[in-house]
């Protein structure tokens, strides 16, 4: 870094492998890096990690979700800024209000960008405001049923019934029909007050089997705002993202520069600063639709860092830190494809049920073009209160083909043993023909039930460790 740095000491206000990504980056930036704990998380890999670990409770969720008492110890241990990281509080306003309010540097958009971006009616307006295409739907939150109905006949069925705030696939329904839209509408608001606080829910034309096209965008404080290129997330199940590519497969360089332009007017627009992501759906006649804006760094971030060569989190601390981008839009370059796969403590062949436990073996993954993004260790025990993901494999190549054999080496190379993950499901994607070909849309894990069909026998190397561990654990060694 260079000129005067403000950042010193930086609380992670989160867990798991994204405090210990975050780490990373403040050992290479010279911060000193304070992590925080629930006692469920008490053995976990961020804790030791970090240079500073603060124990906040009891509570496994809500300890991670009170703002107040996190900025408190922010202030309390003498730390210059917050970053969030990823969900808890990561696009919640109110903690970047209390940062703002204690003098605690806050690693990410002002509250009000958050809160306006957060409000996926705000949003849409914004975007419109723009001149950046929408999805057609509700000028805003529904009154009432009938309100729906009028609308969803309209504009035609499909529709989709949509939380306005909140994300992460909760609080979405499809109707393909008045009779479906009679049956979900009080749902979704069931759906959003749990999930969300909120009971406010808007009406979208539903855009049949859509690509799910990401750009990522880095702005700071002097006026710059640039792209580095777009993540393919088609690959998702229930809404819920498992494979990650960038730069995607799917598009033409006309198409990419369009993507690009388009999602620096739309960070422009609300005067975003910092890491965000700018989400759009590609519908089969090749038109974009804006979706969403997280203003937040990603989970995917790190294929984006893969085929550009640039640390995104580093970027971010610069930015707190009042100084310009690294880089100008001409300065980034992508080489390559990456690949991300979600590691996730889950039984595929039990529809995707969680498989909490103990890790009884843990092998990373190496070589050429692979990262393992983890907080997982052997003897770690997965909490069952958390999130499912225990991992990400990240894989680069120069080439397509390159990438996917890449992939499929790296899954045979890791080893996640004592829980069921869903390793095995991504080499059964990686086999399809339509994958493979890089043409698939987010109705591809729904047409291909047979990829849970997999083998279950146990691998010599397994059973080997499974044994290997019995009598450890029998020997008391």
């Amino acid at each position: 870094m260079t000129g005067t740095r403000v950042i010193k000491k930086l609380l992670i206000a989160n867990r798991g492998e994204i405090a210990v990504r975050i780490i990373r980056a403040c050992a290479e930036s010279d911060i000193t890096s304070v992590a925080i704990y629930t006692d469920a998380d008490r053995h976990a890999l961020h804790v030791e990690k970090a240079n500073e670990s603060y124990n906040i409770g009891p509570e496994s969720v809500a300890g991670y979700l009170n703002a107040h008492r996190i900025v408190n110890l922010a202030v309390a241990t003498h730390c210059d800024a917050l970053h969030p990281g990823y969900g808890f509080l990561s696009e919640n306003p109110l903690l970047p209000e209390i940062c703002r309010a204690r003098g605690i540097r806050y690693v990410g958009p002002e509250a009000a960008v958050i809160r306006k971006m957060g409000d996926k009616v705000e949003a849409r307006g914004a975007m419109q405001a723009a001149g950046i295409p929408v999805v057609p739907g509700s000028d805003g939150s529904l009154k009432d049923l009938d309100e729906a109905r009028t609308l969803a006949a309209t504009i035609g069925y499909p529709v989709m019934l949509k939380a306005t705030t909140g994300g992460g696939g909760r609080g979405i329904r499809r109707c393909n029909s008045a009779a479906d839209l009679e049956k979900n509408y009080q749902r979704v608001i069931s759906e959003a007050s749990k999930a969300f606080g909120s009971a406010d829910i808007f009406l979208e034309k539903c855009i049949d089997r859509p690509r799910h096209i990401e750009v990522q965008i880095l702005a700071d404080t002097h006026g710059n705002t640039v792209h580095l290129f777009e993540r393919d997330c088609s690959i998702q199940r229930r809404h819920q993202k498992l494979i990650e590519i960038a730069p995607s497969p799917q598009l033409n360089d006309a198409q990419r520069e369009w993507l690009g332009e388009t999602a620096i007017r739309a960070a422009q627009a609300v005067n975003y600063i910092n890491a965000g992501t700018v989400e759009f759906l590609l519908d089969a006649g090749g038109n974009f639709y804006f979706m969403e804006m997280n203003t937040r760094l990603q989970v995917e971030h790190t294929i984006t860092e893969a085929i550009t060569g640039i640390d995104i989190v580093r970027e971010q601390l610069r930015i707190t830190d009042g100084q310009p981008l690294s880089y100008s839009q001409r300065d980034i370059q992508r080489r390559g494809y990456a690949m991300e796969l979600r590691i996730n403590a889950e039984d595929p062949k039990n529809d995707f049920l969680p498989s909490f436990g103990r890790i009884t073996r843990y092998y990373a993954p190496g070589g050429p073009g692979v990262r393992t993004d983890s907080a997982i260790y052997t003897g770690y025990p997965i909490p069952p209160d958390y999130d499912s993901m225990c991992a990400k494999l990240t894989v680069w190549a120069l080439d397509w083909e390159d990438l996917l054999n890449r992939a499929n080496r790296a899954l045979q190379d890791i080893g996640v043993y004592g829980v069921k993950t869903t390793i095995p499901y991504y080499m059964e994607i990686l086999k399809v023909p339509g994958f493979r070909s890089g043409s698939f849309d987010t109705g591809f894990v729904e047409d291909h039930p047979e990829l849970t069909e997999y083998r279950t026998s146990r691998p010599t190397r397994e059973l080997s460790a499974a044994i290997t561990a019995a009598l450890s654990a029998h020997l008391g060694l």
